[in-house]
């Protein structure tokens, strides 16, 4: 997804709480007593310093709440991509009493950016979700991890490398093989698509014209609208808008690649399917209709991990919590209190 695509457009309002009858239990008052929090003068928000091979930086987190029990770390998506995405998640998780933790990646828009490109690797990022989990205090006792995209990447990888640190895991509008997503992308979505259309845009990705104007409004109109976020562009929420607008793409273009039609860069080749059966957590898959990600590969993915579930969007895109909502949080929710009752 790429920031220069998007203009400032009109908020759409979030819908209220979740269905789930688990999701309205009563919240205990405690929730939202701050008091002896290190973070209560910053309203939960806290800058931690992160080692890298380049040195220290800082990265940007916001807590929400309080829950012994649940703590839910949210990776975004991108790479290069900000918490502005999960934004959505104010609306749904409080009234549950899930205790929530935003946060921008070393790179992203509230954090460090620095400029060096060794530091956009999979394994450094891994290491840095691993030192923000311990600044946290976060164990295997509470643990949530939740990844969105590319943040549903960094999730499966940070479980094969620390699966001993998660209570459970959430992947989310990602499969488990970019080659996979490829050639579903070719197969499917291209096969969609006005050929005439389809054509201009291999003829600006051809000539590496990717910041064309013209690019930009085909991609919206053609793919955006249908696949990533489902709403009329003049209607997408602020947090939709603000989360393109502050995309770094000197993480994203050298991770994902420049195309919008497929992925290249350095996760190209990236595939653990044939490791997700090492996985041993609670895990939850969530795929939708009509997102980029194939949802039968999602589906498939809940029955490879040990101990998986699937849930379905059945009128979402990539960003399924945009667009299907009511029925996302349900799952997700209902997800993490089984998994706290014991009852997954």
């Amino acid at each position: 997804m790429r920031a220069l695509i998007i203009v400032v457009l009109m908020a759409l309002p979030l819908p209220g709480c979740s269905t789930s009858s688990d999701a309205n239990d009563t919240v205990p008052t405690s929730y939202f007593d701050y008091s002896g929090r290190d973070d209560v003068l910053s309203g939960g928000v806290r800058m931690i310093p992160i080692e890298t091979p380049k040195g220290t930086f800082n990265v940007w987190t916001r807590r929400v709440g309080n829950n012994p029990t649940i703590k839910v770390l949210l990776l975004h998506g991108g790479p290069g991509g900000s918490s502005d995405f999960m934004s959505v998640f104010d609306s749904f998780f409080p009234a549950s009493g899930i205790e929530y933790y935003h946060y921008d990646q070393l790179g992203s828009f509230m954090s460090d950016k620095p400029d060096d490109p060794e530091l956009w690797e999979i394994d450094r990022f891994v290491d840095e979700v691993e030192q923000v989990r311990v600044a946290l205090g976060l164990d295997s006792s509470n643990f949530y991890l939740w990844g969105q995209s590319w943040g549903g990447i960094l999730a499966i990888e940070y479980a094969l490398a620390h699966q001993e640190n998660l209570k459970a895991l959430v992947i989310s509008n990602m499969v488990a093989s970019i080659p996979a997503y490829n050639e579903y992308a070719k197969t499917v979505f291209e096969s969609q698509m006005d050929p005439e259309v389809l054509a201009e845009l291999k003829a600006f990705e051809a000539a590496e014209d990717y910041f064309n104007p013209r690019y930009t409004e085909l991609l919206l109109e053609h793919h955006y609208r249908h696949h990533i976020v489902r709403i009329p562009l003049d209607e997408w929420p602020d947090a939709v808008n603000l989360a393109f607008a502050h995309l770094n793409t000197d993480v994203y273009i050298p991770m994902q690649g420049p195309s919008e039609l497929g992925a290249s860069g350095k996760l190209e080749n990236w595939d653990r399917s044939a490791d997700l059966n090492r996985i041993r957590v609670p895990t939850l898959t969530i795929g939708a209709t009509h997102d980029t990600m194939d949802p039968k590969h999602m589906e498939w993915m809940a029955g490879e991990v040990q101990h998986g579930r699937y849930h379905h969007c059945p009128n979402g895109s990539h960003a399924a919590q945009f667009d299907d909502t009511e029925i996302y949080f349900e799952g997700l929710i209902r997800f993490i209190k089984d998994v706290d009752a014991k009852r997954f």
